[in-house]
């Protein structure tokens, strides 16, 4: 990751990954625990992600970015 574009990939999930956990929490607090269920798969995707190679987020990320290094794409 010596590209500067990778760093602001990694960047980018990250805050898209903590948006969607701080926003669940919210929303759960505000409307109901059923909205908690959406941090709960963000988490589990997080925890399984080392092993299966596979972010919904870096997936379309790298769509979006086809100029940086290709990230958790399944391989």
């Amino acid at each position: 990751m010596s590209n500067q574009k990778d760093i602001i990939k990694v960047r980018v999930h990250d805050g898209i990954v903590g948006l969607l956990n701080i926003g669940s929490i919210i929303l759960a607090s505000q409307f109901g625990l059923n909205w908690i269920y959406v941090a709960v798969a963000v988490a589990v995707l997080q925890i399984i992600s080392p092993f299966t190679k596979f972010c919904p987020v870096y997936t379309i990320l790298n769509k979006l970015m086809p100029e940086t290094t290709p990230m958790q794409n399944g391989k």
